[in-house]
């Protein structure tokens, strides 16, 4: 194994990904993947992901194209310079603060208490599984309402998510979701051009910068980027929060009685388990980093779940600490391509962790459900994580706030 090679990623879908993570760090924080001539390479630590992800002139976003071109299309995370400004300004006003204030009273709210009203028959019997019932759901539905997509379609919207992120492990299957949802997005785009209403699609069609106005393929790459990417890692982000509390239940209680503590939780579990653990980069031109030369035209594999637990940042950085000070974390990334979306994810994630907490009395993992329990809950998978099944309990529903 040549100096700069690193050994093979474990291929186990549980949390032994963060002890490979922190043997690159200490021993080899850039190296190559896969030989000594691969053209794939990973960078571990804070600083190093942080310069990378913030130096788009050195290291271009196009290489995403390959990977994600295929089944988005067009999409402004595989673009730089100039073109990238032009078309994120463009879309960046559909995310403006008045649009985020409605869709929190007018859907986000009123969705997560719908869903915790399915609830009310299981209080006091052998409970639900919190992934089915709620996080799987309920980000898919905002984003399918905040683009104004008839309630029915939901379930689709949730199925071609899921498979459109498959991309290049199964690209059959995540293609033909990408074509199914153009289809049947079709006919309402071209609606929203002649006839504007309030929804996110309305913003899109009719949004203008320096006069212009998004192609259909950029309209398209847009919103299929925004399935997923809005949905999924909501969901993630929401299902690892929920684990982070459910095992702790002093601190569930404690957040219960001050929910003014609800950013905190989001703030460390985006730090602890961050949804989407590796962003893609190309480097234009030679460029040393952390003193190892990486040469022109080659893959960088940002890891940003492991920048996020970087000992020489975070103290105890493999702990989940609802008291951290120390500063951030880039869990939506940095930089120019920065989540686009990330307020409103937060917003998600602070009203529906508040309004479960609220009304669900006497939350707890189901018995044998515990982490480290035989067949216990536990955080899976390597680019995306999240925990897969969130068994519970609780004893009673608690009526909605009034409003």
């Amino acid at each position: 194994m040549s100096d700069t090679e690193l050994g093979p990623e474990p291929q186990d879908d549980g949390p032994d990904i963060y002890g490979y993570w922190a043997e690159c760090r200490r021993d080899q924080p850039v190296g190559r993947f896969g030989g000594p001539e691969s053209d794939v390479w990973l960078v571990t630590t804070y600083n190093d992901v942080e310069l990378v992800l913030r130096d788009p002139k050195r290291f271009s976003s196009r290489v995403n194209a390959d990977t994600m071109g295929p089944v988005m299309g067009t999409v402004i995370l595989a673009m730089d310079g100039e073109e990238h400004r032009r078309y994120r300004n463009l879309v960046a006003h559909a995310f403006r603060p008045s649009a985020l204030a409605r869709w929190e009273s007018e859907l986000i709210a009123p969705t997560i208490h719908r869903l915790i009203d399915g609830l009310i028959e299981n209080a006091g019997h052998d409970g639900v599984d919190l992934v089915a019932e709620i996080t799987s759901q309920f980000p898919v539905q905002v984003i399918a309402g905040v683009l104004g997509v008839p309630s029915e379609a939901h379930d689709r919207f949730h199925a071609w998510a899921l498979d459109m992120n498959k991309g290049p492990d199964d690209y059959p299957v995540s293609i033909a979701a990408a074509t199914a949802m153009r289809e049947f997005l079709t006919p309402i785009v071209e609606d929203r051009k002649v006839r504007p209403t309030d929804d996110l699609i309305s913003d899109i069609v009719t949004a203008e910068v320096d006069g212009v106005r998004l192609s259909d393929e950029h309209i398209y790459g847009f919103l299929r980027l925004l399935l997923p990417a809005g949905a999924e890692t909501t969901y993630a982000a929401m299902g690892s929060c929920l684990f982070a509390l459910l095992s702790r239940p002093e601190v569930l209680e404690r957040v219960r009685c001050d929910p003014s503590l609800l950013d905190a939780v989001v703030e460390e579990t985006l730090r602890w388990e961050t949804s989407v653990t590796m962003v893609n980069r190309e480097t234009t031109c030679p460029v040393v980093i952390d003193g190892v030369t990486v040469p022109q035209g080659v893959s960088l594999v940002c890891a940003t779940g492991s920048a996020n637990r970087d000992e020489s940042r975070y103290t105890d950085a493999d702990e989940w600490d609802l008291d951290r000070h120390e500063p951030g974390h880039i869990a939506f990334g940095t930089g120019r391509h920065q989540c686009l979306g990330m307020h409103l994810a937060r917003m998600e994630l602070r009203v529906g962790l508040g309004a479960l907490l609220a009304r669900l009395e006497g939350l707890r993992f189901s018995d044998g459900a515990a982490p480290g329990a035989p067949g216990g809950v536990r955080i899976e998978g390597l680019a995306f994580r999240s925990p897969p099944r969130l068994p519970v309990v609780f004893d009673s529903v608690l009526p909605r706030p009034l409003t």
